[in-house]
């Protein structure tokens, strides 16, 4: 897969893909813990994004499968047997396409549209040093979107993904900028007149729950945070004292280079 953790498509023996990202990656360990922290926060903001799971890798499938591998330069590095995360792919991948970008004719129809604000939110509050990233692809509405009405109808979902970067990546640290988080796509938030936009997702972040934080560490795998488990809570804090932070730092996405909100005075 393009990108630089490398990550690798791979199906799993439940019966679905995975792009994997191994514990080894050039980006960093701490890019998974990444991933899977954002997964359950999104998860419970209401914001589309793919379900994850730990992907386990033994020796003699490695041993089997040399194309899987980490390419560093001219030197090949071996990807270490154990767990890493995986990120589903939506569907069957000879069945179906996944895009990630659609034209605005499109991008206006996807159901969940909106969802690009609450996912701002997010970003901003988790620091987020990636622009936005997210996928489309076709399918039943009632499938991915229950709030949709016509089980039968067919349209363009977005799902939110890419998140090794919040947290500044590698570094743990918030690094905010005016342009930081922002999806390329202007037309997203060209609707955006106030604050009340951002809603409920100001609201869920200014009132999250510390027992989905405790929950989201209890599921890392512990190989995957060895020696930064202090690192990880200070963090975790900090994210935490940000909670009501998060409209003053979206306000200030205006005075960038580039105001994303134009109707917004």
């Amino acid at each position: 897969m393009r990108g630089g953790a490398q990550a690798h498509l791979l199906e799993c023996d439940d019966g679905h893909y995975y792009v994997v990202k191994f514990r080894n990656n050039p980006q960093h360990r701490r890019i998974l813990v990444n991933e899977w922290i954002a997964s359950v926060f999104l998860k419970y903001l209401g914001i589309a994004t793919p379900e994850v799971q730990i992907v386990t890798l033994a020796p003699e499938f490695l041993a089997e499968n040399p194309e899987i591998h980490i390419q560093l330069g001219s030197r090949r590095m071996e990807v270490e047997p154990g767990w890493h995360f995986g990120s589903r792919y939506p569907g069957d991948p000879a069945k179906v396409m996944v895009y990630d970008f659609v034209p605005d004719v499109l991008l206006e129809k996807v159901v969940n549209l909106n969802e690009f604000l609450g996912v701002l939110v997010f970003d901003k509050w988790i620091g987020n040093a990636d622009s936005r990233q997210s996928i489309f692809f076709r399918a039943r509405l009632q499938q991915w979107s229950p709030a949709s009405r016509g089980a039968q109808r067919v349209g363009f979902v977005a799902h939110m993904m890419d998140h090794g970067y919040v947290f500044d990546g590698p570094h743990w640290t918030f690094s905010d900028s005016p342009l930081q988080g922002l999806y390329f796509r202007p037309s997203v938030y060209r609707k955006v007149t106030s604050y009340g936009d951002f809603q409920p997702w100001l609201d869920r972040v200014a009132n999250f729950p510390e027992e989905i934080v405790d929950q989201a560490m209890k599921q890392l795998p512990p190989e995957w945070v060895e020696g930064d488990e202090d690192a990880l809570e200070a963090l975790l804090a900090k994210l935490m004292a940000r909670r009501k932070r998060v409209a003053e730092l979206i306000r200030e996405s205006q005075r960038g280079r580039i105001n994303p909100f134009p109707e917004w005075k």
